[in-house]
């Protein structure tokens, strides 16, 4: 008898978490379905060790997702990050991560802000400028953006708009930042 199962997972954030996942399933024997950031679909035809599962993804810093409200929380994060690397590509010019996130989870904006901010300790709105800033942070690095450009791939009004955040948040300017590349950005599951 074949079963399939699908298994949400916190901190599946970027291409090399989707190929150490899928290289993981894969050892325990599940053939991979589909996987995409914080989502895997597998099938075997044994039954799904749950517990093997959950082990494997903890020692590799992933963390399977078995309740509702997490599940709705990594989702709202997952679209966050989708849509700040589309816009940094420039892919897209404009975001409205309110219908985004709404229509992504499809719930109501203020019910899954309410639930952000009770379960993470803080608004959605900080959320997505903490990913602004770590991106910002990103294309200070590779140096091939100007920040004028950066300020308006990443839907800054202004370049002063774009290094008051920055100051406030980093508590360097983005010129200073520049200077000194060593100073390590985060990984994108632990901004928050």
């Amino acid at each position: 008898m074949s079963e399939k199962l699908t298994l949400n997972i916190k901190n599946m954030v970027c291409n090399r978490c989707i190929k150490v996942v899928r290289e993981e399933m894969e050892k325990l024997g599940y053939q991979v379905l589909d996987i995409s950031l914080g989502e895997v679909e597998l099938q075997s035809n044994e039954k799904i060790s749950l517990d093997k599962i959950k082990a494997v993804l903890e020692v590799n810093g992933f963390e399977l997702i078995d309740d509702k409200n997490s599940r709705i929380i990594e989702k709202i994060k997952l679209t966050v990050i989708n849509k700040m690397k589309e816009l940094s590509e420039g892919k897209i010019s404009k975001v409205n991560y309110a219908k985004a996130i709404a229509d992504e989870t499809s719930l109501s904006y203020q019910y899954i802000s309410t639930l952000f901010s009770s379960i993470e300790g803080t608004t959605i709105e900080k959320f997505i400028i903490m990913q602004k800033i770590e991106k910002v942070k990103e294309l200070l690095v590779y140096d091939e953006l100007t920040l004028s450009e950066i300020a308006y791939r990443l839907e800054y009004s202004s370049v002063q708009h774009l290094s008051n955040q920055f100051k406030k948040v980093t508590g360097l300017t983005p010129s200073y930042f520049k200077q000194f590349k060593n100073l390590r950005r985060k990984p994108i599951d632990k901004v928050i």
